[in-house]
This record gives structure tokens, C-alpha cells and sequence, in this order.
């Protein structure tokens, strides 16, 4: 899930928790009730019993109600292994030829192919994230450019140079990567 998303979603569900509950410990403690609220005061009920009776004799209103609650558990657990989900590789699957196979940490292989890429012509600094599985690893690759470099000459010799030397050292088939580049920020030059 992304970042941005589960931000916004967690904001927004914290949110209206903290009013809705604001609200009820404000009534509760004698305050008035908003306009917005659904009750009139202190003593008022949350359901009054014709309220949770009202819809027992149609034939609907159950099955409603439980797929409501089960769609509601479902996105809950989805949200829930989404953020325990993984997102760094902690070990690649290195063949050795002999059909057995080594294991090599992620981060060594990340900190090997970020000083690899940071020492190439015209970049400043490198970031490399391992992800996937340890058998079909990808890399994501963030690139900061010097000034003046050419983004195509250093996204040519990220891959023929960093990528490949990491993809045959690790005696990977394939190492597929998504590399983004940005640009060091400087003062702006003065023209005369």
C-alpha cells in the first residue's frame, strides 16, 4: 500500500475517532450536544430499543448487516498485512552451481550496489532498496545527479556497470530495477 495512501487513510479514520469521542466525553460530562449530534442530552440512550428493533422483521436486514461487518473485517485484515508486510529483502538466494545455494544478506548487496552507483561519473549520491523475493530479487534505485551530468549517460552506466556487475556477482538470471533520478539542488547561478 502506499505511503501517501495509508497516511491519508489513518489521518482520516484518527480524525473522526477523535471528534466522535471528543464529543461523546463532552456530553458525558454535561456539556451541550453539538448540532451535529443525534441525541439531545446526557441521559439519552445511543439506541433506543424501537431504533434496534425497527428493521427485525425484514427479511434483508440481516444479511446486510453481516456482509457490511464481514466486508469490514476483510478490508481490516487487508490494511492490517499490508503494514506488516516486509518491504526490504532480507536475503538473496545466491546458486552455486553444485544445486545448493548460498544466502547473501540484502543490505550487503544494497550497500554494495550504493557505492558502486554513488562512484559512477556524474552522480552524487545513490540509494538502493532490494525488494521481491530471494530468488527473483528487484532493486529500486535513487539516483542524485550532480550538476551539469546527463541523465541518460548515468542511467546508461547504472545499468551496464552497477546492475550488471550486482546481477552477475549474485549469479542472478536477471536483476530488474526501477531507478529514479533527481538532481542535486543549487543556488541559482547569477547571469551578467
Amino acid at each position: 500500500m502506499p505511503r501517501t495512501v495509508n497516511r491519508v487513510l489513518l489521518g482520516l479514520v484518527g480524525l473522526a475517532l477523535v471528534v466522535l469521542g471528543g464529543a461523546v466525553l463532552a456530553v458525558g460530562l454535561g456539556a451541550g450536544p453539538p448540532s451535529w449530534w443525534v441525541h439531545d442530552g446526557r441521559h439519552d440512550v445511543l439506541l433506543s430499543a424501537a431504533e434496534r428493533t425497527r428493521w427485525r422483521e425484514r427479511g434483508w436486514w440481516w444479511p446486510t448487516v453481516i456482509a457490511a461487518l464481514a466486508v469490514l473485517v476483510l478490508l481490516s485484515l487487508w490494511w492490517l498485512t499490508a503494514q506488516l508486510r516486509r518491504r526490504r529483502l532480507a536475503e538473496v538466494l545466491v546458486e552455486t552451481g553444485d544445486g545448493e545455494g548460498a544466502l547473501l544478506r540484502g543490505r550487503a548487496m544494497e550497500s554494495a550496489l550504493e557505492s558502486e552507483a554513488a562512484g559512477l561519473d556524474g552522480v552524487d549520491r545513490a540509494r538502493v532498496l532490494l525488494t521481491g523475493r530471494r530468488n527473483a530479487p528487484e532493486a529500486r534505485v535513487g539516483l542524485v545527479l550532480e550538476t551539469g551530468a546527463v541523465p541518460q549517460d548515468a542511467l546508461h552506466l547504472v545499468c551496464v556497470e552497477a546492475l550488471a556487475h550486482a546481477r552477475d556477482s549474485a549469479g542472478l538470471a536477471r536483476l530488474p530495477a526501477t531507478v529514479q533520478l533527481r538532481t542535486t539542488k543549487h543556488r541559482p547561478e547569477r547571469v551578467t
